[in-house]
């Protein structure tokens, strides 16, 4: 737990706010596992150095978002329960590790349109700014919550105007590129971390300034040929990835990949 000296006093977050996401953060990522008692109010307000109630409404904060029950005589209970088994899969088979992905979780498709690529979209895709893209934006859903805002880019020619709602719906992006003809070649995917805007934040159903994964995945075709571009935004309490590294054959570096939501 954050200690007394962590809490940002002169931060326009107030400070029952302030404990109840340090609380928070150690429920989503298991450090306080489903079954344990939170400390008492009296116990947070002495560890904090605030008063009772500042120290009730973090821990009322906390029953509001369902993470934990309170009850008279028994105390603060967690009864958040962490995240499913994570799905792994050697990185030579990634491509399959990610349709795995797909299959565990729901999607619902916000829109697929077709529009002109912008200077970014045209750049990475290796086509002309203007030339046509077929846009997707997607939540990732695990038992009925947002986990993830998937937004794919893949040129019109490549798309041959075969990709829709109900086609998206039915299949993960990548499978639906197999039945378009396209093999997967290979590709290259940036991980990196940023702080939901109020947009973002609004379809994660999460605060703004929260912490998200964004993981940027270019897939390449025949001749490397860039066909898809998807950037995926994350919540970080409901996804994580994580790399098993050890040397492989003929001193080629492998590594075990999982993603868990």
């Amino acid at each position: 737990m954050n200690g007394i000296g962590e809490l940002a006093r002169g931060d326009a977050v107030p400070l029952y706010h302030q404990i109840f996401l340090a609380l928070r953060d150690e429920i989503l990522t298991g450090a306080r596992a489903e079954g344990t008692i939170l400390p008492t109010e009296h116990e947070l307000a002495a560890l904090y150095d605030v008063s009772r109630i500042t120290a009730r409404r973090a821990l009322d904060e906390l029953a509001e978002h369902a993470l934990v029950e309170r009850r008279r005589r028994i105390g603060t209970r967690v009864t958040y329960r962490g995240a499913t088994a994570p799905i792994e899969a050697n990185l030579e088979q990634a491509v399959e590790a990610l349709l795995a992905f797909g299959r565990d979780t729901q999607v619902r498709v916000i829109s697929v349109e077709q529009v002109p690529a912008d200077a970014e979209v045209a750049s990475v895709l290796g086509i002309g700014e203007g030339d046509e893209v077929v846009r997707a934006v997607r939540l990732r859903m695990l038992d009925g919550e947002p986990v993830g805002e998937v937004v794919s880019h893949i040129p019109a020619v490549v798309a041959q105007g075969r990709i829709d709602r109900a086609v998206l719906e039915a299949k993960p992006i990548l499978a639906v590129m197999r039945d378009l003809g396209c093999r997967i070649a290979g590709g290259r995917q940036t991980i990196s971390a940023l702080s939901a805007d109020p947009v973002l934040a609004t379809s994660l159903t999460i605060e703004p300034r929260a912490a998200v994964l964004r993981i940027e995945r270019v897939v390449t075709g025949e001749g490397g040929m860039p066909i898809l571009r998807t950037v995926a935004s994350y919540r970080a309490d409901r996804y994580r990835l994580s790399f098993d590294l050890h040397s492989g054959l003929a001193g080629q570096a492998s590594a075990p990949i999982s993603a868990s939501v």
